[in-house]
């Protein structure tokens, strides 16, 4: 996907009021942006190098990402003050970077912390994991989070890779810090049967048959993303058999890990 020129503007607009040419020319080279800094005044400058990143063969959204990186992480404090003026430098800020996510959001665009900008998409369940990761501070989980949803549409067999990923990073935290016995293989079905006989997910036990189905396609989950991985994600490599996997299936993937990894963290935290 090109980055929309509406886009292209408003940043134009916005970063040749805040940064310097050095600035800039740091900013598009360090994000991988094509060809050397044009020769013209900011705004025009900035204009020409996103256009460049709309070239055939170039990933557009992974370099929009780094470009705004800075901008729309840099952390303004506002003033406490009720009667400091509408117009100070910070609430001007902050305005002209929430008008910035609306505009990404209205060409169906998100920027998710880190430097990635995807394309809108995203579950409830992915949404609210996002948020919880973020309040119990567990980078290990974040990275593989963050890598899954940044690769769906660029790099499909790497985000099946990191769909898998976040539930063996998950279940490795939970076996350390509830100090459980890991078992001898590392992976993600062993290790998830340790985790989910500690929080209780034996359907087994359950008297009501729908939950029961439900905690049943928990396992179904592990078995499926764990075999994509295997068969056709970027960690391994490939057989005869080749596999076609397009975004859509990543997404399924890296969804449905999503809703495993947030509905085991909602039970853990429940148990707390």
């Amino acid at each position: 996907m090109q980055i929309p020129r509406p886009v292209i503007s408003e940043i134009a607009s916005i970063f040749s009021d805040i940064y310097r040419h050095t600035d800039l020319n740091s900013i598009f080279l360090s994000a991988d942006a094509p060809g050397n800094a044009p020769d013209c005044n900011k705004q025009d400058k900035t204009t020409e190098w996103l256009l460049r990143c709309n070239g055939n063969g170039l990933d557009s959204l992974k370099i929009l990402g780094k470009v705004l990186e800075e901008y729309m992480e840099r952390v303004v404090e506002v003033d406490p003050n009720p009667f400091a003026p509408a117009d100070s430098y910070a609430n001007d800020f902050l305005a002209k970077r929430q008008k910035m996510h609306e505009l990404l959001g209205r060409y169906g665009l998100k920027y998710i912390q880190g430097g990635i900008v995807c394309q809108i998409g995203v579950s409830s369940a992915s949404q609210s994991l996002e948020q919880m990761l973020k309040s119990k501070n567990i980078p290990a989980i974040e990275i593989e989070f963050k890598r899954a949803l940044g690769e769906i549409e660029k790099d499909p067999p790497a985000s099946l890779t990191a769909a898998c990923s976040i539930v063996e990073s998950f279940c490795k935290v939970y076996i350390e810090e509830q100090k459980l016995d890991a078992p001898k293989d590392a992976t993600i079905k062993p290790l998830w049967a340790v985790v989910a006989k500690d929080l209780g997910f034996d359907p087994s036990r359950l008297e009501d048959d729908d939950l029961k189905k439900i905690l049943g396609g928990l396992s179904s989950i592990v078995d499926g993303v764990g075999a994509l991985r295997t068969h056709a994600g970027s960690a391994h490599g490939r057989g005869k058999k080749g596999y076609i996997i397009q975004p859509r299936h990543a997404r399924l993937a890296v969804h449905a890990a999503h809703t495993l990894v947030l509905f085991a963290l909602e039970t853990w935290e429940q148990r707390k």
